[in-house]
């Protein structure tokens, strides 16, 4: 979990059922521990897949031909 190097109060009107819901998820403590997770979930999650697309392009990009050897994918 990435470390916070400045804090300011922001004011949210969330649904409850859902802060509980992801703070036992979460196994968050406070409301605000839940939040922070919650944040870097996402961010994590952006930066895999951004990584992965990155992968994924770079690989067509490569030319490389893959033969079904098994004979499945052919009609």
């Amino acid at each position: 979990m990435a470390t916070a190097s400045k804090r300011t109060h922001k004011h949210f009107q969330l649904d409850a059922s859902k802060l509980k819901r992801a703070r036992k998820l979460l196994h968050a403590k406070t409301d605000t521990e839940t939040v922070e997770r919650a944040l870097d979930f996402a961010i994590e999650e952006h930066e895999r897949n951004r990584a992965v697309m990155q992968a994924n392009d770079e690989f067509i990009r490569s030319g490389i031909q893959i033969k079904d050897v098994y004979g499945v994918l052919e009609p």
